[in-house]
């Protein structure tokens, strides 16, 4: 596989808006059901923001409101989230293969926090 990311046959726009509402759901409510190819890009994305939330700071809490959708979340990330994950380095989501959707045969997984 060539480096970078995934496309996910979307077109840019497209495609950060499903990241970005992906990664808001999951630190929202810390378990998401999606395909793996979603939850490998979702998780690249969340565990930088969980580290933005680590350092703290105005600026990368803005950094971080930027990218989600909602304000309630980044609170919560630089509130609990951030400091959960102080002594970590690294490594903050997991990907679990759950098996395959039903209509299409694609390869779901669960994306959530450790």
């Amino acid at each position: 596989m060539a480096r970078g990311y995934r496309k996910l046959g979307r077109t840019k726009d497209q495609r950060k808006a499903l990241l970005r509402s992906l990664v808001t759901a999951l630190l929202d409510k810390e378990r998401i059901e999606t395909t793996e190819a979603k939850a490998r890009e979702a998780s690249r994305i969340a565990e930088h923001l969980i580290t933005l939330a680590k350092e703290g700071g105005l600026a990368n809490y803005r950094r971080a409101l930027a990218f989600l959708y909602d304000e309630s979340v980044a609170k919560k990330l630089f509130d609990q989230i951030g400091p959960r994950y102080k002594d970590r380095n690294g490594g903050y989501t997991r990907v679990l293969k759950t098996g395959y959707r039903r209509g299409d045969a694609a390869p779901l997984a669960i994306l959530e926090l450790v």
